[in-house]
C-alpha cells in the first residue's frame, strides 16, 4: 500500500511554548479551526464503521484472480484495479484511524479503531501475498506483448520492472502470505515504544523560569532545554533520564526486538546484510550511506568548532549536553502568530512560483493542518494521509521560530504529496523514503534565505544564522550520528551481540564522544539517549535526512540563483512520485546522490554560515 506517514525530525525535537505554565486544552475544547478536516475522510465515526464493515464484507475478491494472472491482459489488468481499489478503501479507513487515535493518544475508542484497521491491513496483506510473486513469474515477453495489446496496461510497465526487481528476493506464494498476516506482530515492539512513552511514561515535574512547577513531558523537553536559565535545562535534562534509566531495560527490549525482526526479515529474504535489505526497497546503493559517513566523518572538526563556540560564547567552563539547545543570541525572542506564519511562508517560498502559492493557500484554507497544543495529543510533528485524502500535517504550535520552520518542513512534505497524486496515478502516487526529506528541507534553506534577507538587525541576522546553524547540526551531524548507531547496533545483531542496555549506552556514549569532541562534557546521561529515539525502529531511515538535507540544499541554491529552469526541474521532481527509480528521479532535477561531492557541498555551506556567526557575534 502507498501509505505515506514521514517522520520528521520534529518527533526529536518538537518544541511547545517557552511558558510552560500554560496548560494545554483538553482537545474538546480546542477551536474547529484549529484543528485538520477529516471530515472529507469519513463525516464521522458511523460513517468510518459503514466502510470498514463492507471492506471487511469483501475479503478474498482477488482470490479469483490467483493462478490466472498470464492469461490476458485483461485479466492481469482487472485484478490490478481490484487490488487498488481495496487498498484505496483501506487506506482511507486507515488516515481516519490513525489521526484520530493521534488528536488524543489516551482516547480508547480510537486505539481500539487503529487496532482494528491494523488486523484488516495484516488480512489483507496476507490475501494479496501471492500477487507479486504471479506477476513475477509472467515471461517478460508476455509482458511486453500484454502492454502493446491493452494500452491501459502500459502505465505499469515500471511497477513490472520493480517487481521483477525483487524476484530474487520473493519466497513462495504460502511463505509471502504468513509473513503478510505477521506484519502487524513485526511491527509491535515499535507500538509498544511509542505507548510507553507517549502514555504511560511519567517525569518529575520542575521549576521554570520563575520558580513555577511546570509538568516535563516528551513534547515539553525541547523547550525547556532552551531556556536561558541553565538551572532548567539541566533539570528537564536530568529528570528526563532518569525516567528513561528506570526504564532502559524495558527500552532495550523493544529496541532489540525490532532489530531482531528487520535481521530475520533480511535472512529469510536471502540479503547479506540489513541494511542492504532496507535500502534494496528503494534501490538505493549502499555507497551512498557510506558516503554520507565518510564525509561527516571528514568535516567532523567542523562540528568540533561549533561546540568551542557555544562553550566560548555561554561563557561556562564545562559545556554539556543540556547546553546544546539554547539559542546563543540574547534578547531577540522571535514570536509568531499562525496568521503571521502564513504570509510569512507565502513570501519565503514564492521562488518556487504562483501555483505552489496556490497549494500553500489551499492547505491552509481546506483545513490539512492540526497545530493546536492539546493533551494527550501526539508529540512531535509529521505529514500523514494517503492517496485519496488530503496530506494532513500534524504539530503544535507555540509561536517560536522552530514552530515555523516546522510548518514550512511538513507542508513541504504535504505540497510534495499532493503534487505527485495530482500528477501520478495511484500506483506511483508515493514517493520512496530516500526523496522523502529533500522538499520539505528545501522549504527551510528557502525560509532562511528569506529571514536572512529580511532581518532588522545583525542581532536578528544571528538569530537566524543560529537556528540555520543548529537545524544543520540536528539534520546532518546528529542524524548521521544516529545513522552510524543504527547501523552499528544491526551488525551486532547480525554477529549475535546481545543489544543489552549496557551494550547499548556504551556504544552510543562513544560515539557521542566522537562525534562532540573533547569541549563538550561526558554526562552519564547522554549515554541513555538511544533510549528516547523513535526512529530507531524506522529500519535505516535517519540517514536519509542527512542525504536529503544535501540534495535539498543544493537545489534551494540553483532555485535562489538559476531561476526558471531550477524551479522548473524541482516542479517536476514534485511530481515524479514513483515513476521512477529514486536516484535517477535527482538526478534529472540535477543532484546526483552517489557522489560525495554533494553532500561535501552541503558541509561547506555550514563552514561558510559558521564563520558569519562567528563574525556576526565577536
Amino acid at each position: 500500500m502507498n501509505m505515506t506517514f514521514n517522520r520528521s525530525h520534529g518527533l526529536l525535537t518538537s518544541v511547545p511554548q517557552k511558558n510552560a505554565t500554560i496548560a494545554p486544552m483538553k482537545r474538546s475544547d480546542v477551536p474547529n479551526e484549529q484543528t485538520w478536516d477529516l471530515t472529507i475522510v469519513f463525516a464521522d465515526d458511523d460513517a468510518w464503521e459503514k466502510s470498514f464493515s463492507e471492506l471487511k464484507n469483501k475479503r478474498g475478491v482477488l482470490s479469483p484472480y490467483k493462478g490466472q494472472l498470464a492469461s490476458s491482459a485483461e485479466t492481469l489488468l482487472e485484478a490490478i484495479q481490484v487490488k487498488e481499489s481495496a487498498e484505496k478503501a483501506l487506506g482511507k479507513l486507515f488516515v481516519y484511524a490513525f489521526h484520530r487515535s493521534d488528536e488524543d493518544t489516551a482516547n480508547t475508542n480510537y486505539l481500539a479503531m487503529k487496532a482494528r484497521v491494523g488486523d484488516l491491513l495484516a488480512e489483507l496483506m496476507g490475501e494479496a501475498a501471492w500477487f507479486e510473486p504471479e506477476v513475477a513469474s509472467i515471461p517478460e515477453k508476455t509482458l511486453q506483448h500484454f502492454m502493446e495489446e491493452l494500452p491501459a496496461l502500459r502505465i505499469y510497465r515500471h511497477f513490472f520492472e520493480n517487481i521483477s526487481r525483487r524476484k530474487p528476493h520473493q519466497l513462495e506464494p504460502n511463505e509471502e502470505t504468513l509473513l503478510a498476516r505477521a506484519s502487524q506482530i513485526f511491527t509491535a515492539s515499535e507500538e509498544t515504544y511509542g505507548i510507553l512513552c507517549d502514555a504511560d511514561m511519567t517525569f518529575k515535574p520542575i521549576k521554570d523560569e520563575s520558580g513555577n512547577k511546570v509538568e516535563l513531558t516528551p513534547s515539553t523537553y525541547g523547550v525547556l532545554l532552551e531556556s536561558r536559565i541553565r538551572r532548567v535545562r539541566r533539570d528537564a535534562f536530568r529528570n528526563m533520564y532518569e525516567t528513561f534509566g528506570q526504564f532502559r531495560n524495558t527500552c532495550a527490549s523493544t529496541l532489540s526486538n525490532a532489530i531482531k525482526v528487520n535481521t530475520y526479515m533480511k535472512n529469510v529474504r536471502h540479503f547479506e546484510t540489513g541494511r542492504e535489505a532496507a535500502l534494496f526497497e528503494n534501490a538505493i546503493p549502499e555507497s551512498v550511506y557510506d558516503s554520507l559517513i565518510e564525509a561527516v566523518h571528514e568535516h567532523l572538526t567542523l562540528l568540533h568548532r561549533y561546540v568551542r563556540l557555544r562553550k566560548r560564547v555561554l561563557a561556562v567552563s564545562k559545556l554539556h549536553s543540556y547546553d546544546l539547545y539554547v539559542s546563543l543570541v540574547d534578547d531577540v525572542d522571535q514570536r509568531y502568530t499562525f496568521d503571521e506564519a502564513k504570509e510569512i511562508l507565502y513570501n519565503a517560498l514564492a521562488p518556487l512560483g504562483s501555483d505552489y502559492i496556490s497549494l500553500l493557500r489551499q492547505a491552509f484554507d481546506e483545513r490539512w493542518i492540526d497545530w493546536a497544543p492539546n493533551i494527550g495529543k501526539r508529540s512531535g510533528a509529521y505529514s500523514g494521509g494517503f492517496y485519496n485524502t488530503n496530506p494532513f500535517v500534524l504539530m503544535s504550535w507555540h509561536g517560536t521560530l522552530d514552530n515555523l520552520y516546522t510548518l514550512a518542513h511538513e507542508l513541504g512534505h504535504s505540497c510534495h504529496s499532493k503534487m505527485t497524486r495530482q500528477t501520478q496515478p495511484y500506483v506511483y502516487g508515493n514517493y520512496s523514503i530516500f526523496l522523502a526529506e529533500i522538499a520539505s528541507t528545501c522549504n527551510e534553506v528557502l525560509l532562511t534565505a528569506y529571514l536572512l534577507d529580511h532581518a532588522e538587525d545583525d542581532k536578528v541576522k544571528a538569530y537566524v544564522l543560529n537556528h540555520f546553524l543548529d537545524g544543520f547540526k540536528g539534520t546532518v551531524f546528529r542524524q548521521t550520528q544516529f545513522a552510524e548507531f543504527e547501523h552499528l547496533i544491526h551488525q551486532a545483531d547480525e554477529k549475535g551481540v546481545a543489544l543489552t542496555a549496557e551494550y547499548l549506552s556504551e556504544q552510543y556514549a562513544e560515539l557521542n564522544k566522537k562525534y562532540y569532541g573533547k569541549s563538550l562534557s561526558a554526562d552519564p546521561e547522554i549515554a541513555l539517549e538511544w533510549a528516547r529515539i523513535p526512529h530507531f525502529y524506522y529500519n535505516y531511515y535517519v540517514f536519509q535526512y542527512a542525504t536529503g538535507y544535501a540534495a535539498a540544499t543544493a537545489l534551494a541554491d540553483a532555485i535562489l540563483t538559476e531561476g526558471q529552469g531550477a524551479v522548473d526541474r524541482y516542479l517536476e521532481f514534485l511530481s515524479s512520485g514513483s515513476s521512477d527509480w529514486p536516484i535517477d528521479t535527482l538526478k534529472r532535477a540535477g543532484v546526483d546522490m552517489t557522489k560525495k561531492e554533494t553532500l561535501i557541498r552541503a558541509l561547506d555551506v555550514f563552514e561558510r554560515q559558521l564563520s558569519a556567526m562567528e563574525n556576526l557575534i565577536g
